[in-house]
């Protein structure tokens, strides 16, 4: 198997100005499920298609299991691709799909029918292997082409979007099939994605990108619990973050018309381009109803209430001294309302005000100027 090395890796598309891919540094372990998750068009694919040799790296080097690839053809990287429209030659069987890789390299028979065989039986395939990909549902063409893959017992795994052409339920049932199969084997595995709950329950690790900046590497939990920056903060988790700007007056933030008390440490980290604000971000999670006389809570407006039966999410703005509203400015998954997520059997009504207060230690701080953690 093999680590995969990214060295300030930049690409830069004909006719553009701005690098697609700029200065990326990543070190994929052996044997790692590495995510790469952002939004569309920040890079991703295009980070995916480098390693496998279809894109041309303007900068830096690739390197797969120490050795350099940044200027080999994509045949010789010992890679295998799963794409997100499965790409399975339509007249032919499961198992000649699976196996066209290796017939093309000129295995021997007998041994591409042990590989498709041990292949199927992992993927539950093998009462498909003489169907055609016509008779197959969504979910089972997909396992085909991981099938195809994984017959070429490659050094990486390459997957862009696999699930997002298979309807919710399934996708989640084929998520977990992957990641089994992935530890199962213990491939290197880069696997792109724009949907952050995937690379929440697939990743070893996650890797965040906008605008073709690497914003944070780490563990699910990490990035869940210690966002390095407003943008991770607000993309990872779902319902995502509560995030917005509030001035600091007297050592304290300033939110709508009360106020909740700032560790004195984090006040003073502000800088002059802060413009005396602070973002204040949290989880729908933690935070909760109070009584009216808590102190360090806030008046929120319910909007719209939502009972999941487990769990019940109320989504309100902020009440200002003016009794004008404030939305939640930066993120926030509901037309930028505040959401709290709350007991389904004791929701408010939709109309009503209510108290809400943050668990302080599970509080997120941010520099309004350069938009980085400060706690």
């Amino acid at each position: 198997m093999a680590e995969v090395v990214f060295e300030h890796v930049t690409r830069v598309y004909p006719g553009n100005d701005k690098p697609s891919v700029d200065d990326l540094n990543l070190d994929i372990k052996d044997g790692e499920f590495l995510v790469l998750v952002g939004p569309s068009g920040c890079g991703k694919s295009t980070t995916l298609r480098m390693l496998a040799g279809l894109e041309e790296v303007n900068k830096g080097r690739i390197l797969i299991g120490g050795k350099d690839v940044t200027t080999m053809q994509p045949k010789d990287r010992d890679i295998a691709m799963v794409f997100q429209n499965y790409a399975l030659y339509p007249h032919m069987t499961v198992a000649d799909n699976m196996g066209f890789a290796l017939k093309i390299a000129g295995t021997p028979k007998a041994e591409i029918r042990k590989r498709v065989e041990k292949a199927a039986e992992i993927l539950d395939l093998t009462e498909f292997l003489d169907r055609k990909p016509k008779a197959l549902s969504g979910g089972q063409r997909q396992r085909v082409a991981m099938g195809r893959a994984i017959v070429r017992e490659p050094k990486v795994f390459l997957m862009d979007e696999p699930l997002s052409n298979l309807d919710a339920k399934l996708r989640v049932q084929t998520r977990t099939q992957i990641a089994a199969l992935q530890r199962q084997l213990g491939v290197t595995t880069l696997y792109v994605t724009h949907d952050q709950t995937e690379a929440l329950t697939m990743g070893d690790r996650i890797a965040v990108i906008k605008l073709g900046i690497l914003q944070q590497v780490g563990a699910p939990t990490e990035l869940y619990d210690t966002p390095a920056n407003v943008f991770v903060a607000g993309f990872i988790g779902s319902p995502s973050m509560n995030l917005n700007t509030h001035p600091v007056v007297d050592g304290k933030a300033k939110i709508g018309s009360d106020t909740i008390d700032l560790p004195a440490d984090i006040v003073a980290k502000l800088t002059p381009e802060d413009n005396g604000q602070i973002v204040i971000g949290f989880r729908p999670e933690d935070a909760g109803l109070a009584t009216a006389d808590d102190a360090n809570a806030f008046s929120l407006k319910v909007a719209n209430v939502e009972d999941l039966g487990s769990d019940g999410y109320i989504y309100g703005t902020i009440i200002t001294d003016d009794s004008a509203l404030e939305s939640s400015a930066t993120m926030s998954d509901q037309n930028k309302l505040t959401t709290i997520r709350v007991n389904p059997r004791a929701l408010p009504k939709v109309g009503e005000t209510v108290k809400i207060k943050i668990d302080p230690a599970k509080m997120h701080l941010f520099s309004p100027s350069s938009e980085l953690r400060l706690n």
